[in-house]
């Protein structure tokens, strides 16, 4: 796990989650776009859509298989990375990165605190 930004929190199901105050930036894992291979299309929620913690709230297509995301954390969207749209190939390249696809406002901050971290997701990967 090279190239992590620090303060990011794991899902069994390998999405990441990035608290930046009552905001979160979601994105899948370098482990999860490494297993999905080339990434071809990216579907991501609406604008305002509400989420809850562990629902889906988009797809990840790749030449090998369509893997759902799901919320690491509830909240509502507010951004989504439409630059997604045109190159899916930046979950490939920079998933901590250019790769993000979705920024949640959220309510509970500390339900973050469920997720593991990065320690815990290295052993949760066998890494």
């Amino acid at each position: 796990m090279s190239n992590v930004p620090e303060g990011l929190r794991y899902t069994k199901d390998h999405e990441w989650a990035k608290l930046e105050g009552k905001r979160a930036r979601i994105g899948i894992t370098d482990f999860a776009q490494d297993q999905l291979t080339d990434v071809v299309y990216v579907e991501l929620p609406p604008i305002g859509k509400t989420v809850k913690q562990g629902e889906p709230i988009g797809t990840v297509e790749s030449v090998k298989a369509v893997s759902e995301i799901f919320a690491p954390i509830s909240g509502t969207v507010v951004d989504v990375n439409k630059a997604l749209m045109e190159k899916p190939e930046r979950v490939n390249k920079d998933p901590y990165g250019e790769g993000w696809m979705v920024v949640l406002d959220v309510p509970e901050p500390a339900q973050a605190n469920a997720l593991m971290d990065p320690t815990a997701y290295r052993k949760h990967i066998g890494d």
